[in-house]
């Protein structure tokens, strides 16, 4: 099967959260399976790509949109990078979304209707690839979400040519991609579909809503996150989309690079350990708590968070239980960008008690693995979360999470106080504070029993979090995309 994968963004070459770890990981173990996979990918200004360079591919300006080029690179994972090259649009010195200062860039509404263009395009009988259309267009997130429009477009037009299915992954529904109305002149979408039938949110445009209305299939990152959508407290806005067309939507939970993330055979690690030889992970505790001018105390439960600043992840329940934390010698070690109050008040923390808390504001790679290893318990009680992938890296390297009761956190971590013989973590009871209390205080009773917490770290990484299960259920996706193509999108 020919699949391409349009993305705004992949690591390791541009990354701004879990999406980034996705379409780094699903191509190539897609790949893995026999398919011809292709990753459409913005060339953004910085980044090293490093491959086997194929023939530039010329694409000349079309409407709204100035002449770009697709640059194929074939990657050591076994999938082709196509690189969609526009420097007036792509060349900036900011990230995949926000200029330097944080803000939207206001031509994004052009930035991402090109990279849904073009993945259209190789999915028609009018692909610029010599010899190589998609069968699929697996489109992910809102910047990409007009692709399924653009095909079904396509196939009405001109019904007497192949034309791929098209599959839309939610990542997160909070990010629609919601612009002014008139900008569905520039994109060129035709009438029929500027209704509330079509891309029309609340007067304006919805892209990610064009997405869901047309796409052949809809997968989004979790089973129960599948099932929370379809609800008001978490459709944000489109939950009677979603309930509507519920017949083609499916949740599969998300996999890990098992080659990048494993205690055993990680790079960024001081100290490689495994299930069968924990010494390496108190030595990586140690060297942790060394790094990061923590108290050198190896009783000390130290508690991890690399995330988003948000309230969204919980952050201000870690604050407002910091205390309980750092009881009896806790340490806190924080990674992460976000919320300036929030990174505030966690900076006042580590300056007010330097030896047992230590932030830094970023994103630094290294760290976040160094902190999933040395650790002892990974905090992540986030008010939804689609999938989340920490809570799995955390599991693999003996760090039980504490983590609420949502999303793929609800189905990736087993409550050790229910199940202690087959647990790998805390899951809130309830959301909210009391919850976040109730699951510190036994994930506190059960690190005091050094068997009981080993159980539960071993129990962790005996799971298998890898992508070659979900792979095959994207297949089996894909295939029903493909025949539900024939019936059209509604």
């Amino acid at each position: 099967m020919n699949i391409l994968f349009a993305t705004p963004e992949c690591a390791p070459y541009v990354k701004t959260g879990g999406l980034g770890d996705v379409s780094g990981a699903l191509p190539a173990a897609l790949a893995s399976l026999g398919h011809d996979v292709r990753v459409l990918l913005p060339a953004y200004k910085g980044m090293k790509v490093h491959g086997e360079i194929g023939d530039g591919v010329d694409l000349p300006a079309f409407g709204p949109w100035p002449a770009a080029q697709l640059l194929p690179v074939r990657v050591e994972s076994g999938v082709t990078m196509l690189l969609l090259a526009c420097p007036s649009l792509y060349q900036r010195a900011g990230g995949p979304y926000v200029d330097a200062s944080g803000h939207d860039y206001e031509d994004n509404v052009l930035r991402f209707g090109l990279l849904s263009r073009v993945a259209a395009l190789l999915g028609t009988h009018a692909t610029p690839m010599a010899g190589w259309q998609a069968d699929v267009v697996h489109a992910n997130d809102w910047p990409c979400a007009l692709a399924p429009l653009y095909l079904a477009q396509a196939r009405a037009d001109v019904p007497w040519h192949r034309t791929a299915a098209s599959v839309i992954t939610i990542h997160n529904m909070a990010f629609q991609g919601v612009f002014p109305m008139h900008s569905a002149d520039l994109l060129g979408i035709p009438g029929r579909w500027r209704g509330i039938d079509g891309v029309e949110f609340w007067g304006q445009l919805s892209m990610l809503k064009a997405g869901l209305q047309l796409a052949d299939a809809i997968t989004t990152v979790s089973p129960t996150y599948a099932r929370e959508i379809q609800t008001p407290d978490f459709g944000a806005g489109l939950d009677g989309v979603l309930r509507a067309r519920a017949d083609r939507l499916t949740g599969i939970l998300n996999g890990i690079d098992t080659q990048v993330w494993s205690p055993a055979h990680d790079t960024l690690l001081l100290h490689p350990y495994s299930a069968g030889d924990f010494a390496g992970k108190a030595r990586n505790k140690a060297a942790l708590q060394k790094q990061l001018g923590l108290a050198a105390d190896p009783k000390a439960m130290l508690f991890g968070v690399v995330s988003r600043l948000t309230s969204q992840k919980g952050i201000d329940l870690v604050l407002q239980h910091l205390d309980a934390l750092l009881a009896g010698g806790g340490q806190l070690a924080v990674l992460g960008l976000g919320d300036p109050a929030l990174q505030q008040a966690l900076g006042e923390a580590a300056r007010r008690l330097p030896r047992q808390v230590h932030v830094t504001v970023g994103f630094n790679e290294q760290l976040a693995h160094r902190i999933e290893a040395g650790a002892d318990c990974f905090l992540m009680p986030s008010r939804f979360e689609p999938c989340g992938l920490n809570q799995m890296y955390s599991q693999a390297y003996g760090t039980p999470p504490l983590v609420s009761a949502t999303g793929g956190l609800a189905d990736s971590v087993t409550d050790a106080t229910d199940d202690t013989a087959g647990g790998t973590g805390f899951v809130m009871r309830e959301s909210g504070a009391p919850g976040f209390a109730d699951a510190l205080a036994r994930a506190k009773q059960a690190w005091a029993d050094p068997a009981t917490w080993r159980r539960i770290q071993s129990n962790g990484m005996a799971r298998s979090f890898g992508w070659e299960g979900s792979a095959g259920r994207y297949v089996d996706v894909y295939r029903h995309a493909q025949a539900a193509a024939h019936q059209g999108p509604r």
